[in-house]
């Protein structure tokens, strides 16, 4: 069975072709839309031949239509639209902002597009600021900037400043001295290999990563000694308990 048929087209059909035109279209297609609503039927040179004036009035209407999407596109690169939309104090979208939204807000600016004109990836889930793409054609293609901003403000500063970014002196608070001081020690040297010093940080103070290496060898090596001495207490302990099972 045949998947495609040619059928001629008695009306203009977007994305398929004018009054006039024979083309190849999916059956499925054909049978469940082209055909019950008379927008095509089986081509033949008489009914091509009594189509050809009213395919030429199509013709001058898609030129006049081709002619105003140029125009807008050429207007509508650099447009700026606001959306305002609720959402909580972290700036996530009650809401996600879709095509038909930012369509419709271009709409309000007069412009005359539709949601299937705007292209997205997907929907915008937060506030932000966003570049969209609106396609009146195959050949033109128009980004907008659509922002979209919060119903009312939002905390500057939302959940507090964390851990890691804490002072060298804070961060070692409630685990013991000793234990702070290393731990201070080792994240200076983590942060000296990693921050430049012109952004605040320690930068390459070899000084500093010297200490921290310093520090570490000598934990892993009181670590060691510690396990030896509990290896020979153990052994010391189980040579009487031998020495009484002979006996």
């Amino acid at each position: 069975m045949a998947k495609n048929v040619s059928l001629l087209l008695i009306e203009n059909v977007e994305n398929v072709g004018i009054v006039g035109d024979v083309v190849n279209v999916r059956v499925g297609y054909a049978r469940n839309f082209l055909l019950p609503r008379s927008l095509a039927t089986k081509p033949s040179d008489d009914l091509v031949k009594q189509l050809a004036a009213k395919r030429a009035d199509a013709e001058k209407l898609v030129a006049a239509q081709r002619k105003e999407r140029e125009a807008m596109s050429e207007k509508l690169k650099g447009v700026e639209v606001d959306i305002i939309r609720s959402c909580n104090d972290m700036g996530i979208l009650y809401g996600a902002v879709t095509q038909q939204d930012i369509a419709a807000a271009l709409v309000a600016k007069g412009f005359k597009v539709t949601g299937r004109d705007v292209r997205m990836s997907q929907t915008i889930k937060r506030i932000e600021n966003a570049d969209v793409h609106v396609k009146l054609a195959k050949d033109l293609d128009a980004v907008v900037k659509v922002h979209v901003k919060p119903d009312r403000e939002l905390p500057k500063d939302v959940g507090g400043a964390s851990a890691a970014d804490a002072p060298a002196e804070q961060a070692g608070a409630g685990g013991g001295e000793g234990k702070g001081k290393r731990r201070d020690a080792l994240s200076m040297a983590l942060e000296a290999a990693n921050k430049p010093a012109e952004k605040g940080g320690w930068g390459t103070d070899k000084k500093v990563v010297a200490e921290a290496a310093a520090e570490a060898k000598a934990d892993k090596a009181k670590k060691a000694d510690k396990a030896d001495k509990g290896e020979a207490k153990a052994e010391k302990a189980e040579k009487p308990a031998k020495a009484e099972k002979k006996k």
